[in-house]
C-alpha cells in the first residue's frame, strides 16, 4: 500500500465565492451606512432648505442651550472630582466586593433612562427613600435645577470611570516605583506622574460622558420635568418644540448633532494617543 503523504492539499478557495462574500459584506456595511446617515443628512437638509437655523436663537433654544451648558458643566465637574479617585481605586485595588462595585458602576449604562428617572425620584423626591429627610428642612430637589444636574451625573459618570479606570491600568508601575524611589510622595506621584500619563484617556472619558449629559432626556423629564429655564434642558427642548415649532426643533437637533460629531473625533484622537502612550 502506498503511504500517505504527510501533508494534506491545502483546499483552494473558489474566486466566485470570495466575490461574493466580499459583496455581500460591502452591501452589508453599505446599508448600516446609509441607514446611520440617510436620517443625519434630512436633519441637515431640512435645516439648509427652510432655514431652521434662524429658530436656534429663539428664546426657547437660546434658554434650553444655557441650561444644558450650565448644568452639563456642574455634572462634569462632579464626576471628574469624585470619578478620577474611584476609577484609579477600581484599576489598581483589589478588595472584597471589586465585582460587585464594578456591577454597580455599568448598571446606568444598561438601565433604560426612564427606569432611573423612577428610581431617583423615588429616592429623592419629596417622599422618597432620601428626599423626605430634605423635604423636613424644606430642602426639595426633585423637579429642580439640581435634578437635571443629579440625572445627568447617574447617566453618565459611568462613561467617566469606565474610561478613566482603563487609562489608570494602562500607566506601567515601574514609572511610578521609580518615582517614588526618587523620593516623591503618593500623592505627588499620582497628580504628576499617573494622571498626566493617563491624561489621553481621562479626556476622551470626559468628553464621551459630558456627550451622554447633553444627550439626557428620560431621566431628566421623570425626575425633574421640563419646566423652561429650570428644568428643560435641549433635549427636552427638542421634544416640547417638536409639538408646534419644528423648525426650532430640527435646528436644536443639529446643534446636538454638531456637538456630538466633535465629540467623536476627539475621542477617537485622544484614545489613540492613549495607545501611542501605552507602547
Amino acid at each position: 500500500m502506498k503511504e500517505r503523504s504527510k501533508e494534506e492539499p491545502t483546499p483552494r478557495s473558489s474566486p466566485w465565492g470570495d466575490r461574493l462574500v466580499s459583496g455581500l459584506a460591502i452591501a452589508a456595511l453599505a446599508l448600516v451606512a446609509g441607514f446611520i446617515s440617510l436620517p443625519i443628512l434630512s436633519l441637515v437638509v431640512w435645516t439648509v432648505d427652510r432655514g431652521a437655523w434662524r429658530a436656534m436663537t429663539s428664546p426657547v433654544a437660546v434658554d434650553a442651550l444655557l441650561l444644558s451648558m450650565r448644568t452639563t458643566a456642574i455634572s462634569m465637574f462632579i464626576i471628574v472630582l469624585v470619578g478620577t479617585p474611584a476609577a484609579y481605586v477600581l484599576a489598581r485595588a483589589d478588595f472584597r466586593g471589586k465585582r460587585l462595585v464594578d456591577a454597580l458602576v455599568d448598571i446606568p449604562a444598561v438601565l433604560p433612562p426612564s427606569a432611573a428617572g423612577i428610581a431617583l425620584l423615588l429616592t429623592f423626591g419629596r417622599f422618597g427613600l432620601v428626599g423626605r429627610y430634605f423635604d423636613a428642612f424644606g430642602v426639595t430637589i426633585s423637579f429642580t435645577t439640581a435634578a437635571v444636574v443629579m440625572a445627568e451625573i447617574f447617566v453618565a459618570a459611568h462613561f467617566y470611570v469606565r474610561q478613566a479606570s482603563v487609562g489608570f491600568a494602562g500607566v506601567r508601575r515601574e514609572v511610578e516605583e521609580a518615582a517614588l524611589v526618587d523620593g516623591a510622595g503618593r500623592f505627588s506621584v499620582f497628580t504628576r506622574v499617573t494622571v498626566p500619563l493617563a491624561f489621553p484617556a481621562l479626556v476622551a472619558g470626559a468628553l464621551t460622558a459630558w456627550a451622554r449629559a447633553l444627550g439626557e432626556f428620560g431621566a431628566t423629564v421623570i425626575f425633574a420635568g421640563s419646566f423652561r429655564g429650570i428644568t428643560q434642558t435641549i433635549p427636552l427642548a427638542i421634544f416640547a418644540e417638536f409639538q408646534g415649532d419644528i423648525d426650532a426643533a430640527v435646528a436644536l437637533s443639529v446643534l446636538v448633532l454638531g456637538f456630538a460629531f466633535v465629540v467623536i473625533l476627539a475621542v477617537r484622537y485622544l484614545t489613540r494617543k492613549a495607545t501611542e502612550y501605552e507602547d
